[in-house]
């Protein structure tokens, strides 16, 4: 198992033991790409969106608030093209019954001073060339043959020729002929509007939520008293039936984004300033949950690899235990979507710009990430094994503004009535305006390893001082584990300086 795998399945099997991610419907086996989160997840989830709820609408005046619906009229996703063209190429293995993306399945062949040896495949990963590189010295080996090893080219499967996609091995059995072609697989969830079930009754769970902005779009300007450039945020779930699931919540079919559609004028120099603006507002929001620099990166996409409408996007990357992979996409859409929707819905979608004294469709921004994967990157973020006094202890050092728990309240003993009532004085009080924990058993350090796993930055212990001196508390601080004195009102400040910056 490699070191990255391992961390992954750590950082899993905490997420499970504190509460944090289960498997969806777990007592009967699961089920694939699905997640539900515990007591400690839903509050961590909840502090991302309130955070970038926060900073990228209320504290900004060219941004509103939209909450579109999760199944809408099946024209919006046809003028969209995701009934015709959302699909990613699938791959069956026929003995198997495994399936894979093609652009995910990748292959080579071995060749040996000229002669070919056969094929390998696997799946991609970020260690897959040396893996693949293993794979083709045991088949040389195995072959017993002796001379020069060309260099292994790993290629998706679905840039291979016909020919050569029948020479392809299946990664589940290692056998040749046992994949299937390349074919499309369109990824929206079908369901039914209505009591009948019929080709009139067919509708779609969104696949994304940036359509019912589109679809929105004049509502809100006619209602919203809002200007070119102003934005439409939104966060909402979204589904889509993805053939391969993976890296646990990182890739799912059930999940939910934040995303923003920031409309500006028309313009070659419009774009490109508003673009560049927005990946510095997004890379400084990041910061500003706890994700240090040094694990963001950004990746431009090439030319051929936009989408026809897109202008330019670039990812906002984190180096996830399992490789650098994006966390945000930022793209310049152009008007496509609201030419679509202009043009099948028969509506006129037009914005007069008084200053410009023109009409035009709006061109688009589009910052979208998603809360699981953010979820995800906090979660790998804050792990870490440290050693406090020669002991090792796991701590998730969660940026204060999302940590799910603010404080752990504590009496220092639980059997003194005095310890005992102050300390729960002070925890309604906190209670009043963060999520804090009270707890009173166990040896102190024991109550302070707790807090620690769960990712509590600050931990309140009430002693025979606070009640028989001048009033003052232990204030401790996880990350450090520092312990100071202070009063009530001065701990208050402190914990509001670090949760609300």
């Amino acid at each position: 198992m490699s070191k990255e795998n391992s961390l992954l399945e750590e950082i899993v099997a905490l997420a499970k033991r504190r509460g944090f991610v289960f498997q969806s419907s777990e007592i009967y086996g699961g089920l694939n790409g699905f997640f539900d989160y515990g007591p400690l997840g839903v509050e961590l989830r909840k502090n991302i969106k309130d955070a970038w709820w926060e900073d990228m609408v209320r504290r900004r005046e060219d941004v509103v608030g939209l909450d579109s619906g999760i199944i809408m009229n099946p024209k919006v996703w046809q003028a969209s093209g995701h009934i015709d063209g959302f699909t990613d190429p699938m791959v069956d293995c026929k003995e198997s019954k495994m399936r894979y993306r093609a652009d995910q399945l990748f292959a080579s062949e071995v060749i040996v001073d000229g002669d070919s040896l056969g094929w390998i495949s696997l799946i991609e990963s970020e260690i897959m060339q040396s893996d693949a590189e293993g794979m083709a010295e045991a088949m040389k080996r195995k072959a017993a043959k002796q001379g020069k090893m060309e260099e292994i080219i790993l290629k998706p499967y679905d840039e291979l020729s016909e020919n050569e996609q029948v020479l392809v091995p299946s990664p589940a059995t290692g056998k040749v002929g046992s994949l299937t072609p390349p074919r499309d697989f369109n990824m929206m969830f079908e369901t039914h509007v209505g009591a009948l079930r019929d080709g009139s009754s067919l509708s779609y769970l969104r696949p994304e939520t940036a359509q019912g902005i589109f679809a929105n779009f004049k509502n809100v300007v006619d209602t919203g008293r809002v200007k070119v450039p102003f934005g439409i945020a939104q966060i909402g779930k979204a589904f889509r039936n993805e053939i391969t699931p993976r890296n646990f919540i990182f890739r799912s079919r059930e999940f939910e984004q934040m995303e923003i559609e920031y409309f500006i004028p028309p313009g070659e120099e419009e774009w490109r300033k508003y673009h560049e603006e927005w990946i510095n507002t997004r890379r400084n929001w990041f910061s500003s949950i706890g994700l240090t620099s040094d694990c963001l990166g950004e990746e431009v996409h090439p030319q051929h690899k936009l989408a026809h409408y897109a202008r330019a996007c670039t990812d906002i990357t984190f180096k996830f235990p399992f490789g650098e992979h994006e966390l945000e996409g930022i793209a310049a859409r152009g008007n496509f979507d609201l030419s679509q929707h202009q043009e099948h819905s028969g509506k006129n979608l037009e914005y007069f710009d008084e200053e410009r004294k023109e009409k035009y469709l709006p061109h688009v921004i589009e910052p979208s990430l998603g809360v699981d994967r953010t979820f995800l990157a906090v979660l790998c973020s804050a792990y870490t094994i440290d050693e406090v006094e020669g002991e090792k202890r796991t701590v998730l050092k969660f940026h204060p503004r999302v940590a799910p728990i603010k404080v752990g309240i504590f009496p220092l003993v639980k059997n003194k009535p005095a310890l005992v009532d102050r300390a729960k004085e002070i925890y309604k009080m906190m209670q009043r305006r963060w999520n804090v924990i009270y707890d009173q058993s166990g040896a102190i350090g024991r109550r302070y390893r707790r807090i620690d796993e769960a990712g509590v930055p600050f931990g309140l212990t009430v002693d025979f001082d606070t009640i028989e001196g001048d009033g003052s508390v232990t204030l401790r601080n996880r990350d450090t584990t520092e312990q100071k004195r202070v009063s009530v009102e001065e701990a208050v400040v402190q914990i509001a300086g670090e949760v609300n910056p």
